[in-house]
């Protein structure tokens, strides 16, 4: 099949970016493709897929602003600072809204940030979650982030996070607009220090990378049922012209 062009899958939780490339790869059988930003895991949202000559335009997607709606669990403070690791420490939660909305213009603006081991960061030709795997810490040098857009969307004190759907006891939503390169675990762990409390990711779902938003995304089923009856290509952003 000789395709060119960009698809916006909204990625599934439990799948890797590199799993949603493989898959697409066996469907379209097809050599020539890569994806625009890793997603972890837990994570759902816009993933832009570049097919063919359009792979060339990866990059600048990878180099783009993104946007996320991120749970924030206070209380709680794990190894890979999300929901998905192991519990170091759980306290006590007395933070209000106004708490909140008081602290989040300390992370709004350029800033540096520390890479968390749990990454697939590279120090001394290691990825950083093989050595935290086998229990090695290292120290890590921050890096140049920029938080454009930080807001709280809501405030769950008890009840069902209404960011995925889960139950999750002091969960709250928050925004964030970021440069590429934002670890927004990270940014949720440093929240709940700031805050005294801890805090972990409890959910993440990105809903813009560069000019791509969740409007713009398609399910992979109904990818692949495109694909399966010939119509693959109305689900797909042409090459730009400059491309």
């Amino acid at each position: 099949m000789n395709l060119n062009g960009i698809l916006i899958i909204d990625k599934p939780a439990d799948w890797t970016s590199h799993d949603v490339v493989a898959k697409l790869r066996g469907a379209l059988r097809i050599k020539c493709i890569g994806h625009g930003g890793t997603l972890d895991p837990m994570a759902t949202g816009v993933l832009p897929i570049f097919i063919g000559t359009a792979t060339r335009q990866a990059n600048s997607s990878t180099d783009a602003d993104k946007e996320y709606i991120a749970g924030l669990k206070l209380g709680v403070v794990t190894d890979t600072q999300d929901i998905t690791g192991n519990v170091l420490r759980e306290s006590e939660v007395s933070v209000t809204q106004d708490d909140i909305n008081a602290i989040l213009p300390n992370f709004t603006g350029p800033q540096k940030q520390i890479p968390p081991m749990y990454s697939a960061k590279r120090q001394n030709g290691k990825k950083l979650y093989e050595l935290a795997r086998k229990g090695i810490e290292v120290e890590r040098e921050p890096r140049d982030i920029t938080i454009k857009v930080l807001e709280l969307l809501k405030h769950v004190t008890g009840g069902r996070n209404p960011c995925e759907g889960e139950g999750f006891v002091n969960s709250h939503v928050l925004r964030v607009k970021c440069s590429k390169g934002t670890y927004v675990r990270t940014l949720c762990h440093d929240i709940g220090a700031a805050l005294g409390c801890g805090g972990t990711m409890s959910s993440l779902r990105r809903t813009m990378s560069g000019v791509y938003n969740i409007q713009n995304a398609h399910t992979l089923d109904d990818v692949l049922g495109a694909i399966s009856n010939g119509e693959i290509e109305k689900l797909m952003f042409e090459v730009y012209q400059n491309g």
